[in-house]
């Protein structure tokens, strides 16, 4: 039996495509579909801009989907940032309309409307559905923005009697925070990627993947600094899938390496999960992340991943299954990288194996039965 309606309250954003459909962002909006399967009725109140889509958006494939739009906010300066005190008041109504009927509420935070929402939710509203928080951020960063860090020590708090999912497994865990992993994959992927990494061979010469926004935070420049010092007779080709403001630097640098080294912009999942089944490697030096979705879709396909060891990625990666990176260590990413495609071809094998069997943790299947479990109090 379905349950009835689930709301969800996000910052995502969302726009109108050239077929005049609601679309939103690509990875938000399959778990959303997926979701679907189990509620009569999905509402999902989230961001709406004027602009046109990016092509990282995609549009819900639901009919029992609703989306329900709140003006747009944030920005640079500190004069956008604080724009969000003149919205608040209709976000506010416009959720609290929406929490008519619900049998189940998930806030996503860390977002501005968290400073004032999480308090709502907390000690003004009546709650009689299940409500819970998603908290996507780094639990970890050590000085994060000032309202992720006010909302992640909210959340820690004795008075948070409603569970709250993070990324990671922490010492001193607070009792409603609860380990969950980002969904991004079906069975089906895992099926396709098992035999594409049992199939993949590690002789070089190697394709590196990197996917992600192109700025100094996701570390592109890095990968290019390493990818110059490896011979050049290692390296098929380098993608860089993904938009950001740092791209146009970053493929000034690639231009003077005389490598083959592609700059895909942003893609759709079909052709992401293409070239990540093609992928020997997946690079991501990040400085600060949750837990990104693409490296457990880079891993379905046995792309072993030359990452950073911040947040919880390092939870799951670890010299067997990875090449990870101490950002606060002495050994550059550069010499990571170089070790990861000097190394043997059977420890190469066995690694792609290894982490391939790490992505089923990240299966939509495997979320829903973490959420009836360890939110809903249901036995299974």
């Amino acid at each position: 039996m379905k349950r009835k309606k689930l709301l969800i309250i996000s910052h995502t954003e969302h726009y109108t495509d050239a077929s005049v459909a609601i679309c939103g962002w690509g990875p938000t909006v399959h778990e959303i579909n997926y979701l679907a399967e189990y509620w009569e009725e999905v509402v999902h109140v989230a961001c709406y801009h004027t602009q046109s889509p990016p092509p990282s958006s995609v549009a819900y494939a639901k009919s029992n989907i609703k989306y329900v739009p709140i003006p747009a906010y944030g920005g640079s300066s500190f004069i956008k940032k604080i724009g969000i005190l003149q919205k608040m008041p209709g976000i506010i109504r416009t959720v609290k309309r929406q929490l008519a009927g619900a049998t189940e509420v998930q806030l996503r935070t860390p977002t501005a409307m968290g400073l004032f929402l999480l308090p709502l939710f907390t000690w003004f509203w009546k709650r009689d559905y299940i409500f819970w928080v998603k908290y996507a951020g780094d639990w970890e960063q050590e000085k994060p923005p000032r309202s992720n860090g006010w909302q992640r020590w909210f959340l820690q708090q004795k008075w948070v009697d409603y569970p709250v999912t993070i990324n990671g497994f922490w010492p001193h865990q607070a009792p409603q925070c609860f380990s969950f992993e980002n969904p991004c994959l079906t069975e089906e992927h895992l099926s396709k990627g098992q035999e594409v990494a049992i199939a993949k061979q590690f002789t070089p010469p190697f394709v590196l993947t990197f996917v992600g926004r192109i700025d100094h935070v996701k570390g592109v420049n890095r990968i290019l600094d390493a990818v110059a010092t490896v011979p050049s007779h290692l390296i098929k080709a380098l993608h860089i899938i993904g938009d950001g403001p740092n791209r146009k630097f970053c493929e000034l640098q690639a231009n003077e390496l005389k490598l083959p080294i592609y700059f895909h912009g942003y893609l759709d999942r079909r052709e992401v999960h293409d070239y990540l089944a093609q992928s020997h490697f997946f690079l991501l030096p990040s400085t600060n992340e949750g837990f990104p979705k693409v490296i457990a879709e880079a891993a379905c396909y046995g792309a072993i991943p030359v990452v950073s060891n911040v947040s919880s990625i390092k939870h799951y990666l670890t010299d067997t299954n990875g090449y990870v990176w101490d950002t606060k260590g002495v050994v550059s990413f550069t010499e990571v990288l170089q070790k990861a495609v000097m190394a043997n071809t059977n420890d190469l094998k066995e690694k792609s194996l290894k982490v391939q069997q790490l992505a089923t943790l990240f299966t939509f299947a495997n979320y829903y039965r973490k959420l009836r479990t360890l939110v809903f109090k249901e036995s299974v």
